[in-house]
């Protein structure tokens, strides 16, 4: 690389700069004259101020290099740049003062012409650099691509996020928006303008204000606001025909993973929105800081975020263990761009693989274990349950013998509420899988720390009913729900991560935790909300059809299991559960037994076995 003092281009750039700004410094000084003596300059003052016009240029010049602005971009003028011109500009007056106050009035202009030319000079340097800027903005850039139409829009939120995105949009016409209306719930901005934008009212004054512009779609740039004020403003907006759009969320905004104007659809998250919880994050980096940390199943929804936030704690590495080589680069590629590429170690490996595990574990020396590997499709694992068991129940029985064995230090099994009293395959080989790991606990109380989080269903991940539903909204419908009264829990992927992260902190071994999941939610009324986020309505755009339960599905899901006491944590809102018995040595008996006669019994038989070993699950047979 050159050295930059010999860069020709840089040089000449820096050179114009100099001559730009030394033009309007020598203007603003010359003016200063003019304006100190009422435009009426004595002859001897004029002299003066021609032979003193290139010492003050000078000083100016290297006041302005002193803060940089030689080595700026004309065309990008904010606050800061401001402060740093008032600043090098008064520092140079002083230096021009100085003289004059020692006695040695050939190098100093009269004070009042100092100071006169201190804030002509400021004024014309602010005006130059806001001039170049709006150049770019409105000329350069507003015009570059500019749509035939600039789509009228309503802001609802008049704050610093709302303003701001009408500012972004104001400046730059070729992003084809153009704001119109602010609403806003507070009463003292209602009738005032927010960058000429007027602020007509609440959202819900749409209803009865005459004479409103025309409006093509709703941005909802309140990124703090709670999910219930966000499932009014979207039925009032809805109810109109109007598109509803929104700013990230505030933890998205902090988290530095999209900006303030970046917008988007609303989506059903923002409006089953649930409270941010509170995690003890310097637990759970010092659990996982300097330390070797595994993963499995890391290309899957859990997997992949806990990689996610992992990898943004430090780890001395961070294993990723995945069967399918699709899923695990993509997850690869996603923390290469962040920068991780020094930490993450992609291994495509099958979990019920002694031979491979057994090696990643040696070679390795794994810290940690985040157990995420799991078959979890309830009515696909019903027909299947061969495969349910080997991969639920025997992988997950491998990896924690080969805990033990290597002396990891921490194994976290991540599980599911449909292993509470279940009635599906999966949801028994998820029971099953947590049996053996408080089974290992006893064996070995002063060993591996065994545990296992439970959570409901996770919105946006990989078959769960939203991205069902959009498919069939955006095929015309109907939206297929299998009974009016059923309902789940949900939760964010980010929260469940979270929640998997702070257990893995509270945890002696041997426990079993679930969060606090708030109330569960009708799957019906999860359709209708968004049919209406999509501008249809329901029944007269797209109908939902109730089916009926599948095999292996309940009407609503529990929290713990009948054998299970209830401990409280050091956190408000996660429980924790100690089983009153684990996985007996016949019953590893009987594991062994399944185990080598799987693919020689028919699926019913299958179920009765895993029965005998779950007692509570309540099988669907064919």
């Amino acid at each position: 690389m050159g050295n930059p003092i010999f860069d020709l281009s840089r040089n000449r750039r820096s050179l114009l700069l100099a001559i730009i700004y030394g033009a309007v410094i020598g203007l603003a000084y010359y003016m200063a004259y003019e304006v100190r003596f009422d435009f009426q300059v004595p002859a001897v003052y004029q002299a003066e101020r021609l032979h003193l016009i290139w010492w003050v240029i000078g000083v100016k010049l290297v006041a302005l290099i002193w803060v940089r602005q030689l080595g700026t971009v004309l065309t990008y003028f904010s606050i800061p740049d401001l402060l740093r011109l008032i600043w090098s500009m008064a520092v140079a007056s002083l230096v021009l003062l100085l003289p004059r106050l020692m006695g040695i009035t050939l190098l100093s202009p009269p004070r009042g012409a100092v100071l006169v030319d201190y804030f002509l000079c400021v004024s014309a340097l602010c005006a130059m650099r806001l001039s170049t800027r709006l150049f770019r903005e409105r000329v350069t850039m507003g015009r570059k691509g500019m749509p035939e139409r600039r789509q009228p829009i309503a802001i609802v939120g008049a704050g610093d996020a709302g303003a701001s995105l009408a500012k972004d949009f104001i400046n730059a016409p070729a992003r084809g928006f153009k704001p119109v209306i602010f609403f806003d719930d507070n009463p003292e901005k209602h009738g005032k303008l927010v960058h000429g934008v007027p602020v007509v009212g609440p959202p819900e004054a749409i209803d009865r204000l005459k004479g409103l512009p025309e409006i093509d779609k709703v941005v909802i740039a309140m990124p703090s606001a709670p999910a219930k004020r966000i499932r009014e403003v979207v039925s009032v907006m809805t109810r109109h025909g109007l598109k509803v759009e929104t700013l990230p969320a505030i933890e998205e905004l902090a988290s530095g993973r999209v900006t303030a104007n970046r917008i988007r659809p609303v989506e059903v998250q923002d409006l089953l929105g649930r409270t941010e919880i509170g995690l003890d994050s310097a637990a759970i980096r010092e659990l996982v800081t300097g330390r070797i940390v595994m993963v499995t199943g890391a290309g899957g929804s859990i997997g992949s975020e806990l990689c996610r936030q992992i990898a943004r704690l430090n780890p001395q590495r961070l294993l990723m263990v995945e069967q399918s080589e699709g899923s695990l680069f993509v997850i690869e590629q996603e923390l290469n761009e962040m920068g991780m590429s020094g930490v993450i170690l992609p291994l495509v490996g099958d979990i019920l693989d002694e031979a491979r595990m057994d090696y990643v574990y040696g070679r390795y020396h794994p810290a940690v274990i985040f157990h995420a590997a799991a078959h979890k499709h309830v009515y696909l694992m019903e027909r299947q349950p061969a495969e349910a068991f080997r991969n639920n129940v025997l992988g997950t029985r491998l990896l924690a013998r080969l805990a033990v064995k290597h002396g990891v230090k921490t194994f976290v099994l991540i599980s599911t509420d449909k292993a509470i009293n279940p009635t599906s395959v999966m949801g028994a080989t998820k029971r099953l899988a947590e049996l053996q790991l408080l089974g290992l606990q006893a064996a070995n109380p002063q060993g591996t720390r065994f545990m296992a989080v439970r959570f409901g269903n996770v919105l946006g991940s990989s078959g769960s009913v939203i991205p069902i539903f959009k498919r069939q909204i955006e095929r015309g419908g109907p939206i297929t729900v299998t009974h009016p009264d059923v309902t789940r829990y949900f939760m964010t992927i980010p929260e469940a991560v979270g929640l998997v992260l702070q257990t893995s902190v509270l945890g002696e071994g041997g426990e079993i935790f679930v969060l606090d999941m708030g109330q569960p939610i009708k799957i019906v009324d999860l359709a209708r909300q968004m049919i209406e986020l999509s501008g249809l309505q329901v029944g007269d755009d797209i109908e939902i059809v109730f089916t009926g339960l599948k095999p292996g599905e309940k009407l609503f899901e529990e929290l713990r299991h009948n054998t299970e006491e209830h401990v409280t944590t050091a956190h408000p809102k996660v429980m924790r559960f100690v089983s009153k018995g684990g996985a007996s040595a016949a019953g590893q008996g009987q594991l062994d037994a399944l185990e080598g006669r799987l693919y020689a019994l028919d699926a019913n038989d299958i179920k009765r076995e895993i029965q005998r070993l779950v007692p509570e699950y309540s099988p669907f047979q064919d």
